[in-house]
């Protein structure tokens, strides 16, 4: 740990963020783009969770995963969406060094719960796939619930590394933050002095999170591949690979943003990029995972189809 340079300092109580954009026009436009996409992120996501509730035909562990990736995704968004939209509305948005850390606990919480989900979902199509007659036994009801609790458990962990190690900082300079939400980097950047374990704790707990999901997803995915390759109905091969183009786009989108945010070297893109990839998988992603699997699903149209007939009878 180095110590405080010696002078006078007042303890920050609040940051500044600076936001997208100071263009009064384009944070008009920009209001008025995010505003809708949240409300269709805050509708597509409960739609989903309450769609898959309803419908007895979705109540299997492929659904139950992905609706506690909608509740997920609605979370994630609602962390940094509505403080971003309060940003374009106001000349200065202060956040409070409590909020700040609020924010930056819930987000890294949800968005580490969200690859364990994706990694279970991965698992669940291997089984489904390679090992159907085995399936209903090594996706019982009871191993569902020990992967979403384990999914939650590691998003908790990830929420509190982050926080703990936040906290073993001290701030009294500089309190303004070049971007829409309150990021762990540039925090620590404008920390009074560094303590290596606060900054390289958080990265490495990240680093295997994303590691173990890509190797877990990567792995499930290759086994699928060879699975499919060796089926002898062209039926059968389209039925199992349509089953997956879902989860995979999915997860391309999920983690080919983060890779590129937090693995690619800081010196090969600019702030600006910086915060219009965060958009992407903050704002946007929450948004397609509702479209994605609902719009290449037929079981999802079905049910939903069944729900307004039923609705339209009673």
């Amino acid at each position: 740990m180095e110590s405080m340079p010696p002078g006078n300092y007042t303890a920050v109580t609040n940051f500044l963020l600076l936001g997208l954009t100071d263009d009064p026009l384009l944070c008009i436009i920009l209001f008025v783009l995010i505003l809708g996409i949240y409300v269709f992120t805050v509708m597509g996501n409960f739609c989903t969770i309450i769609l898959i509730r309803l419908s007895p035909q979705l109540h299997t562990p492929m659904y139950l995963f992905l609706s506690h990736l909608a509740f997920v995704d609605f979370w994630y968004s609602t962390g940094a969406t509505p403080n971003m939209l309060a940003n374009f509305l106001q000349e200065k948005n202060i956040m409070t060094y409590s909020g700040c850390i609020t924010q930056l606990c819930s987000l890294v919480t949800f968005g580490a719960t969200e690859s364990f989900l994706l990694t279970s979902m991965a698992y669940d199509r291997y089984m489904a796939i390679c090992n159907p007659l085995l399936y209903s036994v090594k996706m019982s009801d009871q191993v569902c619930l020990l992967l979403i609790v384990i999914s939650y458990i590691g998003g908790c962990l990830n929420g509190v590394t982050y926080t703990s190690c936040l906290l073993n900082l001290s701030f009294c300079g500089p309190n303004v933050i070049d971007h829409f939400f309150c990021d762990f980097s540039p925090l620590v950047k404008l920390s009074c002095y560094h303590v290596f374990a606060a900054e390289i704790l958080p990265a490495i707990y990240s680093a295997i999170i994303i590691a173990i999901a890509l190797v877990t997803i990567t792995i499930s995915y290759l086994y699928i591949f060879f699975t499919i390759l060796s089926m002898n109905s062209t039926e059968g091969r389209h039925k199992a690979f349509s089953t997956c183009t879902s989860h995979l786009t999915a997860v391309t989108l999920f983690y080919g943003t983060i890779i590129f945010i937090y693995v690619m070297p800081t010196s090969s893109y600019s702030t600006e990029q910086n915060k219009v990839v965060s958009v992407f998988y903050i704002v946007v992603i929450p948004m397609l995972n509702p479209m994605i699997y609902s719009l290449r699903n037929k079981e999802i149209k079905d049910a939903l189809k069944r729900l307004v007939n039923s609705k339209r009878h009673s």
